[in-house]
């Protein structure tokens, strides 16, 4: 006689379920953007802004190619968000020091202020949520998480070993780079 309780669940992988993590994900994501967006309408700004001051305060110094990579974007539509963040002071930019074609990007004291606003809320949320879920169900959220996004994207978040030994293991760096 066989065990039916050895194979894995397939309960989670019903359409109800399914649909309900996708409603989840909206709902989550609705309430995680809010305030920031609140914020960002006092400045004019959307979430596209939002993006480019988060990714350019997480990576001091990231090249624009780097920066149109991480956000999966054309260069019009960087161009333009860019430069006004530029022009109303929030970034800097400044030629690499090997190869002076290369734009680096760096928040400003008023672009840093403003990422902190920004982010304050999103901080405390998660924190928030993986205190109350616990350690093992942050761990299950992640790897859901890498799991949902595009094989090429996952890259970014695997520990630096992970190559080495074919892991796809989510990585417990809390830069998110290799």
């Amino acid at each position: 006689m066989t065990d039916v309780k050895s194979g894995p669940n397939p309960l989670f992988l019903r359409e109800e379920e399914l649909r309900q993590a996708i409603e989840l994900l909206f709902f989550a994501y609705r309430d995680f953007t809010a305030e920031p967006d609140q914020i960002l309408a006092d400045y004019g700004f959307g979430r596209a802004h939002h993006r480019v001051i988060y990714f350019v305060g997480r990576h001091p110094a990231i090249a624009v190619s780097e920066l149109l990579q991480i956000l999966g974007i054309t260069k019009q539509s960087l161009s333009r968000v860019l430069g006004q963040l530029v022009a109303e002071g929030f970034i800097r930019q400044r030629p690499g020091q090997r190869d002076r074609r290369q734009r680096l990007l760096e928040l400003t004291e008023k672009g840093a202020a403003l990422e902190r606003q920004l982010t304050e809320n999103q901080r405390n949320r998660v924190a928030r949520a993986f205190r109350e879920a616990g350690a093992e169900a942050v761990e299950g959220f992640r790897g859901v998480l890498v799991n949902i996004m595009d094989e090429g994207n996952r890259a970014r978040f695997a520990p630096p070993d992970s190559h080495a030994h074919g892991s796809d293991a989510p990585s417990t760096s809390s830069t998110g780079r290799r």
